[in-house]
């Protein structure tokens, strides 16, 4: 049976990259990446917040302020005024006006992979999700590099200018004079992941025509065999059963061979019997057939005219 067009977008391979889709756009309205400072003479943390466009949000200038102590500044979009004036010595990142072209260039390939035909939707996906990892593996590598600059290429002029060259991590922890700092995502940034898990998922069932409304169905299989495993695990991982434990274990196979009263076998009573049933048999059907009959044993009469 042909299904419509509507029943068509409820599968998992279709209906996952539509939603990935909206993420990613939703993805460029909220900050992407956030780091949190502290320093002794702040009794807050400090949170700078970077979005997908030439955008810096939270409490950028506050942080401005303490950066410049050390000649770290800010980067340079070069192409488009953010809403900070750069600095002339910070590092030109020319690539930060790609982000929205990035983002929405993504929503609209998933979309379209979405509504491919269904001999082309398999092929579809597997670039799709191929492409997402590319692409943003690569992002991630190219702003981890910018931050290697960035760190590497701090002012000399700058009040505190012993300060030895730093790497701040796209994500994790980094110290610099008496400021910690802690990089991870920002809301967009848990979008843009989500969206690539969705991709994931969607390309698992790239073969299928699972709808999400089988969605319950397929999360309680995947439990019943995660709890199986376990169990089969649990089960390998105890001892083998003594000969001793065997004896006093009435479940174990072995248990229900042995006797505890001198360790006769429990069939040996059985097997006679067997036996005897068995020459019963033979002996009934002897009688049946006239053979093996005992001698009659009173006295023959002798035949006509001969002597007794």
């Amino acid at each position: 049976m042909t299904r419509s067009r509507l029943t068509r977008l409820f599968e998992l391979r279709r209906l996952l990259p539509l939603v990935a889709a909206v993420l990613f756009v939703l993805a460029l309205r909220v900050p992407v990446w956030r780091i949190t400072l502290t320093a002794p003479q702040y009794v807050d943390p400090l949170v700078v917040e970077l979005y997908a466009h030439p955008r810096i949000g939270g409490d950028w200038q506050e942080v401005r302020g303490l950066n410049k102590y050390v000649g770290f500044y800010y980067p340079d979009p070069v192409y488009v005024e953010p809403n900070y004036e750069p600095h002339e010595k910070a590092i030109a990142v020319p690539e930060w006006v790609l982000g929205p072209v990035v983002f929405i260039g993504m929503a609209v390939v998933s979309a379209a992979v979405a509504a491919l035909p269904t001999r082309r939707i398999s092929t579809g996906l597997t670039a799709l999700f191929a492409g997402s990892i590319a692409l943003f593996s690569a992002m991630g590598a190219l702003i981890q590099y910018r931050l290697y600059q960035a760190g590497h290429s701090l002012d000399p002029e700058a009040p505190l200018n012993g300060v030895e060259g730093f790497t701040p991590p796209l994500a994790g922890t980094y110290e610099v004079a008496n400021i910690s700092g802690t990089a991870w995502f920002g809301p967009g940034g848990y979008m843009m992941a989500a969206g690539v898990v969705l991709l994931a998922i969607a390309f698992r069932y790239r073969g299928s025509d699972t709808t999400i409304t089988e969605t319950p169905a397929i999360l309680r299989g995947g439990w019943h065999r995660i709890r199986n495993r376990i169990r089969r695990r649990g089960n390998d991982d105890e001892p083998a059963p003594t000969g001793t434990d065997r004896k006093r274990n009435p479940d174990s196979e072995e248990g229900h061979r042995l006797e505890t009263d001198g360790g006769v076998r429990p069939d040996a009573d059985s097997d006679g019997d067997r036996q005897q049933a068995a020459r019963a048999d033979r002996s009934r059907s002897a009688d049946a057939s006239g053979d093996d009959v005992a001698p009659d044993r009173r006295p023959r009469t002798p035949p006509d005219g001969d002597p007794p």
